[in-house]
């Protein structure tokens, strides 16, 4: 093995590589897919139909029904409908005949079979895959800052003793001591690592140290992971410089869309690049515009002329033209008369010579007769000459008309036109002002580039783009524990003499998934663990085995936060910060109003433990809980009571003060993610809308009350959530983020008995349970979603009968009934099994809602014997539809669909359950 083969470039690169197999090979289960059908193969792509080799792209012809319009900007692959193995990327274009044009490199025997389309999410990695290429190919120039990333080089670490020079109003910020260490010492050192946990102020401090760069005289190019947060830290920079000599001509400069709206609003026309362009070559726009329909108008007009004069002397050619085909025409049909006139004379002489002397007549005969064929062949040859001669002259005739209808139209009218020789003179002149004047623009567009002194983009921005900067003197990366680790090494490199890497390695971590691709080898796997699924600060040391190194010269750590009050922190602690817990900086004695009376404790914990509706043949059981669902529900309903939530029919709120300001609903899962926004969104209208989601989405975010929903509550385990037990898992860094989006209160929902039972004995999870049960205040949840008996129904408000609501197993049968007599439209009872002793009891009460005009569907599962087949015989004579599914478990009652039952009592087929059930 060679030493580039061996070097930590060609690693990195074998990394990317990886990632880019895991990512074509991946489902995409929740990506956006469409399909292809009816497909034919058209042939090799740029050629005919042909026996392409086995590396060349085909063409083939699809139909496709619901085409997303989105996926004409994209990046694109396919593979057959049926197929599991990986994605081949794809050109997909609309063909003429509306149907959709691929090339790719697959082939298909026989008939090409229908294709799903998805997005490639792998451009970025193949740029940067390309880049890593070119570092190997070019082995002995790796760039020095890159080194550092993975803890090579020797960086100077030191402080800068007058930061005050650098940065404004340095004595007067709100900066605590080890922010303002954090600034000194990346003003003066080559490299600074930058520990940020949750509300410590790095974002603040990063856009100090940008400020200090700035005057400095150095140019900064500013990354992170996502727009926003790309957005977030620009913010700030740009308050700080926007008083700077230049700032409104590009200073500082956004690549790419601005995804922030308060940074759009603020700044979005003085730093982006295109806009501020525009502004200031708007003079030169306007006269570009004027010259440019100016010359339209002249260019039209010289190509009337040229068209007219071109017709002109295609019309006198066709008239010369009519002239000779006349003169051929009067000629041939001369030579036809004359030629007539011959015949007829030979046939007098011949008719003469027949009255002559018998020896004189023979020969006289035949000598005329011989003359007078001849003539009569020319005749034949000349009327053929003057019939072509003819119609020469008639084409001529039509075609030179032809010509002179075209003069005089209207379009070929050149009246109002200068002579031609004015108008190429204009043209050119016009011609060479426009391109003075685009010459001018491009000059500005340079200049404006060459201003530039702090450059925000997304790392992905900086991987595919040639330059985004002149001079790249400083590189800071903020979010950096989100980063791969080609990537931050790719970003590194592009720093010409600082370094600054700022994040958390103890919140979300890159988003990489060969390190977890089930399909790759157990070498695969283990090298994507140290090459790109590691964050820069444990590939260059800062942490070992899961502790921070906080005495490393190259690292700053902040460690006093300033979002969450002490009691949230402390659990925050417990989770993810054993090591190096956080302290609370703000004043909880200057706490502003209680938003709720509801909301009494800083930490409230809700446990749903004696309200569990177990699933045990359910898949992912643990990955959704529809008695959080209600639970949360209740809470927000609670909120929206007190008003901290608006109410559907409420004004707009205020900036600020809307749902989604206030509130956010945090769940490990997708699946319960989305039930949740769905059923959010449902109950308290639109304005909800992004109230519910992952804690990826909730990165970098913060609200005054999070509602933390851990979900898990039935299944064999807690999930892949809870499964990791080390400070650098991704189960801390996951609580982590999701307990710390929380500012004033955090309310955890959690079945706590599930939970000690299932999760590990060690680790952030269970830390999180431990603190919980000894710090948080203990909502009841007999409080949310109380315990009912069927009598209460009756009594009950139109408001209270909307609350979810549990009822003991010996009270369901009476509580469904009652909701059985009320159902008006439809019935719907998912039972997997029937028995007789269930559909006594039942049916009399589903055939009178039946005959009332309800619709009564049943699924079951297939029946499997007569037995099962006389109960399914049963239902359809008392007018219920009988729907089967095969291998079904759900046990549900739903009427009118605004009531649902849901538990472990299988309606129609055994009794006796000691389980609750609960009314949505």
């Amino acid at each position: 093995m060679t030493e580039a083969e061996d070097s930590p470039v060609a690693h990195l690169l074998r990394a990317a590589e990886l990632e880019i197999v895991a990512s074509r090979r991946a489902d995409g289960a929740n990506k956006r897919k469409a399909t292809l059908s009816a497909g034919t193969l058209v042939g090799a792509a740029g050629g005919g139909y042909a026996a392409p080799g086995p590396a060349d792209r085909r063409e083939y012809r699809y139909a496709c029904r619901a085409w997303p319009p989105e996926f004409d900007a994209l990046e694109l692959m396919v593979r057959p409908v049926d197929s599991t193995g990986p994605w081949t990327p794809a050109e997909v274009t609309a063909a003429p005949d509306g149907r959709r044009r691929v090339l790719t490199t697959l082939a298909f025997p026989g008939n090409p079979p229908n294709l799903q389309v998805r997005e490639d999410d792998t451009s970025t990695w193949v740029a940067l895959a390309a880049r890593l290429r070119g570092v190997v190919t070019a082995w002995g120039e790796e760039p020095e800052a890159a080194r550092w990333v993975l803890g090579g080089g020797k960086p100077a670490a030191k402080v800068e003793p007058t930061p005050d020079r650098f940065v404004r109003d340095w004595h007067r910020l709100r900066l605590n001591a080890e922010q303002r260490m954090a600034v000194s010492r990346a003003l003066a050192s080559d490299v600074l690592f930058l520990w940020g946990p949750p509300g410590t102020g790095k974002t603040d401090v990063v856009s100090h140290i940008i400020e200090g760069c700035y005057r400095q005289g150095l140019n900064v190019l500013l990354l992170a992971p996502t727009k926003v947060a790309v957005d977030q830290a620009l913010l700030r920079v740009c308050r700080l410089l926007e008083a700077e000599d230049g700032f409104d001509e590009g200073l500082v400069q956004r690549a790419g869309d601005i995804a922030l709206p308060a940074l759009a609003q603020a700044f979005g026309e003085r730093i982006s690049e295109e806009r501020i362009i525009e502004r200031l070559t708007a003079g030169l726009a306007d006269r570009l515009d004027k010259l440019t329909d100016e010359h339209a108008v002249v260019r039209g007009q010289l190509e009337r002329r040229l068209r007219a004069e071109e017709l002109l002397r295609r019309h006198a050619e066709a008239q010369n033209t009519k002239a000779h085909a006349y003169q051929a025409w009067q000629a041939a049909d001369g030579a036809v008369r004359a030629t007539e006139q011959a015949c007829a004379r030979l046939m007098e002489d011949l008719h003469k010579a027949h009255n002559g002397f018998a020896l004189r007549k023979q020969h006289r005969i035949e000598a005329l007769s011989a003359q007078f064929a001849a003539a009569q062949d020319q005749l034949g040859q000349y009327r053929a000459q003057a019939a072509a001669t003819y119609q020469g002259f008639v084409g001529a005739d039509q075609a030179a008309g032809q010509i002179g209808g075209r003069l005089s139209s209207p379009e070929n009218d050149v009246s109002d036109c200068a002579p031609t020789a004015a108008l190429r003179q204009r043209d050119q002149e016009l011609k060479d002002q426009i391109a003075e004047l685009e010459a001018q623009a491009r000059k500005v567009v340079d200049v404006v580039r060459a201003r530039c002194r702090v450059k925000g983009a997304t790392v992905a921005r900086a991987v595919v783009s040639a330059k985004l900067l002149d001079r790249v003197d400083v590189v800071v990366v903020d979010e950096a524990g989100m980063v791969d680790l080609p990537s931050a090494w790719f970003a590194a490199s592009l720093a010409g003499r600082r370094l600054v890497l700022a994040g958390d390695f103890r919140q979300l971590p890159a988003v990489t998934m060969t390190a977890e691709d089930r399909k790759a080898t157990a070498d695969e796997r283990r090298h994507a663990q140290l090459w790109s699924a590691r964050d820069c600060f444990h590939a260059a040391g800062l942490v070992d085995h899961g502790l921070v190194k906080l005495a490393d010269t190259r690292l700053a750590a902040l460690r006093v936060q300033y979002r969450m009050r002490t009691s949230i922190c402390a659990v925050v602690n417990a989770v993810a910060y054993q090591d190096a817990p956080l302290h609370t900086g703000r004043d909880e004695s200057a706490e502003h109003a209680q938003l709720s009376g509801l909301l009494d404790s800083p930490l409230i914990l809700v446990d749903t433990s004696s309200r569990r509706i177990a699933h045990p043949h359910r898949r992912n059981a643990h990955q959704s809980n529809e008695v959080h669902e209600a639970v949360i529900h209740e809470i927000i309903r609670s909120l929206q009571y007190d008003g901290v939530v608006p109410t559907r029919k409420a004004a707009p709120a205020p900036a600020g003060t809307a749902a989604t300001d206030r509130v956010g609903v945090i769940a490990p899962y997708r699946a319960q993610a989305n039930n949740l926004a769905a059923g959010l969104k449902h109950r308290f209208g639109e304005h909800v809308q992004g109230l519910a989601d992952t804690v990826h989405r909730f990165q970098g975010s913060e609200r005054p009350v999070i509602v933390f929903d851990t979900v898990a509550g039935a299944g064999r385990d807690a999930g892949y959530f809870y499964a990791g037990t080390e400070l650098s898992s991704t189960t801390c860094r996951l609580l982590n983020v999701g307990l710390s989006r929380a500012r004033d209160h955090l309310i955890v929902i959690a079945d706590m008995d599930f939970l000690r039972e299932k999760l590990p004995r060690t680790g952030a999870a269970r830390a999180m349970v431990q603190h919980l049960e000894r710090h948080a205040f203990a909502w009841p949840v007999d409080q949310l979603v109380p315990v009912r008996e069927a009598s209460e129904l009756a009594t009950l408000s139109t408001e209270e009968l909307a609350r979810p609501a549990f009822f003991p197993a010996d009270e369901v049968d009476r509580a469904v009934a009652w909701d059985l007599d009320r159902a008006l439209r439809s019935i719907e009872v998912f039972s997997p099994f029937l028995a007789a002793t269930a559909l006594d009891r039942w049916l009399p009460r589903l055939r009178s809602r039946a005959q009332a005009g309800v619709a009564v569907t049943v699924y079951t599962r297939p029946p499997e014997d007569d037995r099962n087949t006389a109960h399914v015989e049963r239902l359809r004579a008392a007018g219920c539809h009988v729907d089967f599914r095969e291998r079904m478990h759900e046990k549900v009652l739903i009427l009118d669909d605004d009531v649902l039952w849901h538990g472990s009592l299988n309606l129609l087929s055994h009794t006796g359950s000691r389980d609750l059930m609960m009314r949505l």
